[in-house]
């Protein structure tokens, strides 16, 4: 269970990395979306242990600041 929890943020950092490289068409206000959704998804999981909810949690959370950051 201890790898799991370890391997969640690394596979999270991963999934941001590849999203990231897609976002070539992207408005600069989708970009900042995504990526504050990719930081709120790992900070979701680092604060919650690894938890679904808290991950999904943190990924709407950041992806809506992203999106206002992008204004």
């Amino acid at each position: 269970m201890k790898s799991f929890r370890k391997m969640v943020p690394a596979s999270l950092i991963l999934c941001m990395m590849v999203g990231v490289t897609g976002c070539s068409g992207m408005s600069t206000r989708d970009r900042d979306t995504v990526i504050g959704a990719g930081a709120g998804a790992i900070g979701g999981a680092a604060l919650t242990g690894g938890s679904g909810l808290g991950t999904v949690g943190g990924a709407a959370v950041g992806g809506v600041i992203g999106n206002q950051i992008g204004k």
